[in-house]
């Protein structure tokens, strides 16, 4: 038999029990009536708030939106529910995110600015000859060329190496007349008239000009007459230092006067000849440094000036021809090497060239090597030095006058067209702005902005495309499309329009892709207007 004590204890703990369950229940009661209360005083402004109905839209064709689902009229896909936070009707060219969306979309920013920023033109091309200094040697007298002291082409020569060893009859004939005349003079007759004693000297010297004319030096004139024997070969010497690049005839051949025999170039001094775009002509200035690289030196940087710029464009490649002067006193550099060629100009306001060290100076426009801080004239060609700004140079020294400038990466380009979103400074929340732009040319990693833009406003740089389909999904115009107050969609059917299906409604012109939906849109046109771009004349913000 169990103890009273036990018995008291069990009936202790059940009574706990029943006054927890009790409690529980009671505070279970108090809380549902205060939810319900809150709910109730809660009840008429949820009311309030405007519903949105559920829209069905195309993920393909995102401009097709239907109030139920279907199918697309386009792709023939399933149309799919729209967030109910898209489906708000909302202003053509602004899209309001939350700070959240913007991070998720990725939207990056960069202020608009001025700035003075760099073109890099790149262009390709090859070493050649420097015209000015390759030189022929030529047979001066017809004759047979017994001896050529150059054996093949490659040789490098020095200023007055013999070159030729020629036969010639005729050269025999005029030494002849040579020492005639030469004798005739020594036999002046006291008794003479001065005329005719004029008249001997006259004619040595004349022999000895047509001894010259044939290729004779005064040396080789003088020692004729002081031996008194004429020679049947002349030998023809170098103009000048530098190496054969072509050999035009063998030994024992017959030549005329004038016969090429010989090419010498001076490699001391290289053009590189480079093709330009035409895209690229106006940022290229003469006199500018060019910078390349070769095949050959990979790591090494080759430098010249521009010292011609070709006044007629290539029909076929659409690129103008540069030259270049360039050091080539290592010899490292050999024609027909090809080229990367490099030019960089800094950018003033409206595409001009901006260059500190030519502004201000006097360039000869034969030698671009000769600057000079004042006019004259140069010492190498005694041309007339020009101002430098007469070639395209300003000198800009004024922040002010730095163009103003946006990021490549911010306008959308279609044809003609250039795009940007803009954000604007005073909204709550991220709101974005489509707007047309006028671009100048491209300079580097930015674009000249001519008009559209005002210094200090941000533009996005990175996110336009999404912006742009948020836009679209929101059946909003496209900032792409040129035409975006036109309408381009049937409003009952989403299809491309045909003109020859409209009515007239409020004055405006609305356009069908068919006749039946002419007559659905007269049932319940207030129900379409937010579909047709010509009837938003009032933008409102849209938030999602």
């Amino acid at each position: 038999m169990k103890p009273k004590s036990s018995k008291i204890s069990v009936v202790v703990r059940k009574a706990v029990v029943v006054v927890l369950l009790i409690a529980a229940f009671l505070a279970g009661y108090l809380l549902r009536s205060h939810l319900q209360t809150d709910h109730a005083h809660a009840g008429p402004t949820d009311a309030n708030k405007p519903t949105v109905a559920q829209k069905w839209y195309c993920s393909m064709d995102p401009q097709i939106i239907r109030d139920g689902p279907g199918d697309c009229p386009i792709c023939g896909m399933d149309l799919v529910p729209m967030p109910t936070d898209l489906a708000v009707a909302g202003a053509p060219r602004q899209l309001v995110v939350s700070e959240a969306a913007a991070a998720l979309m990725d939207i990056v920013t960069t202020p608009v600015e001025r700035r003075f920023v760099d073109a890099e033109i790149r262009m390709v091309g090859k070493i050649d000859y420097d015209e000015t200094r390759v030189k022929h040697i030529t047979a001066w007298v017809p004759g047979r060329i017994d001896r050529l002291y150059v054996d093949f082409k490659g040789t490098r020569v020095s200023k007055g190496d013999h070159m030729v060893y020629l036969y010639s009859k005729e050269l025999l004939e005029d030494q002849r007349a040579l020492l005639a005349a030469v004798e005739a003079s020594k036999n002046i007759d006291p008794n003479s008239s001065s005329f005719a004693n004029t008249f001997k000297f006259a004619n040595v010297e004349a022999v000895r000009t047509r001894l010259r004319l044939r290729g004779l030096t005064d040396e080789q004139i003088a020692e004729i007459e002081k031996a008194g024997k004429t020679v049947d070969h002349v030998t023809i010497y170098a103009p000048m230092g530098g190496i054969v690049i072509d050999k035009h005839r063998t030994e024992g051949s017959w030549v005329d006067t004038g016969a090429l025999i010989f090419t010498i170039a001076d490699l001391s001094q290289v053009w590189v000849k480079l093709d330009a775009y035409e895209s690229d002509m106006m940022w290229i200035r003469y006199g500018q440094l060019v910078e390349f690289t070769t095949e050959a030196y990979p790591s090494e940087v080759f430098k010249g000036k521009i010292s011609f710029i070709d006044p007629t464009l290539d029909a076929k490649t659409r690129t103008v021809k540069l030259r270049v002067n360039v050091d080539n006193s290592q010899g490292k550099l050999k024609p027909e090497m090809f080229v990367r060629a490099t030019v960089r100009a800094k950018v003033a306001q409206s595409g001009t060239v901006m260059d500190p060290e030519m502004a201000g100076k006097w360039i000869c426009p034969m030698h671009p090597s000769v600057v000079k801080s004042q006019s004259g004239i140069c010492e190498k060609c005694e041309m007339d030095l020009v101002t430098t700004e007469s070639l395209g140079y300003v000198q800009v020294d004024t922040p002010n006058e730095a163009p103003l400038v946006i990021p490549a990466s911010a306008p959308l380009i279609t044809g003609k067209r250039a795009v940007v979103y803009v954000r604007l400074p005073d909204a709550e929340m991220p709101t974005f702005e489509g707007r047309e732009i006028v671009l100048g040319p491209r300079a580097g990693d930015y674009y000249i902005v001519e008009s559209g833009l005002a210094e200090g406003e941000t533009v996005v740089t990175n996110g336009s495309f999404k912006i742009d389909s948020a836009l679209q999904i929101q059946a909003k115009p496209s900032m792409m499309n040129s035409k975006t107050g036109e309408q381009t969609t049937c409003p009952i059917m989403g299809g491309p329009i045909d003109k020859q299906y409209f009515t007239t409604y409020k004055g405006k012109k609305v356009y069908f892709c068919c006749p039946g939906c002419e007559e659905e849109f007269l049932k319940e046109p207030e129900k379409y207007l937010a579909k047709l771009p010509q009837f938003k004349n009032q933008e409102s913000k849209t938030t999602f």
